[in-house]
């Protein structure tokens, strides 16, 4: 009789264990995720993918009208197009694609390599272009040795009615690194 008590009793623990992790899950799930990056080289865009892919979110690209060339992005030379933008801290570089289906998404991952210890400017074209309220607003970034928290600050400083976490940096972040990020 102890045996069948004690043997209902771990069957019951065991079913509300998983009954509450699937609940978890069903939370995690309900909000749709939207993954965006500004990637100019590729490196954003990879880990953008890889964010997408284990958060289940749609990948909808940040793109310039006009593409960055390598002389553009050279930073040593002043008279760089991605110098002179981010020399002009009103600068707002046209997006290729202006409209992002925003409305369906919960939470929205936006993703961008580091440039003069901010986002660049086409992250502002992509945040004043769409209506971003209501919104959980997660930056994460790449970045040759640059920190992620000033460009949080600015993010944060520039649209102070948005909710902006803190985001991270993710160079050549792997799926598991990803999630491990995402778990805590």
């Amino acid at each position: 009789m102890k045996q069948t008590l004690f043997l209902t009793l771990i069957i019951l623990l065991m079913m509300t264990s998983c009954s509450k992790q699937q609940s978890a899950k069903a939370q995690t799930q309900s909000g749709k995720v939207l993954v965006t990056y500004f990637s100019a080289t590729g490196t954003t865009k990879a880990v953008a993918q890889r964010l997408a892919k284990v958060t289940g979110g749609d990948l909808w690209e940040i793109a310039p009208a006009q593409a960055y060339s390598s002389a553009d992005l050279d930073w040593r030379d002043k008279t760089s197009r991605s110098s002179v933008e981010m020399n002009d801290r009103s600068s707002r570089p046209a997006l290729r694609s202006t409209k992002a289906d925003i409305a369906q998404y919960d939470t929205i991952y936006i993703g961008f390599p580091v440039w003069w210890y901010v986002a660049p400017h086409i992250i502002n074209s992509f945040v004043e272009a769409h209506d971003l309220s209501g919104k959980v607003l997660v930056p994460f970034a790449t970045s040759g040795g640059s920190p992620i928290g000033p460009c949080v600050d600015d993010l944060r400083q520039t649209y102070p009615a948005l909710n902006w976490q803190d985001g991270r940096l993710l160079n050549r972040a792997s799926e598991q690194t990803i999630r491990q990020w995402l778990g805590k």
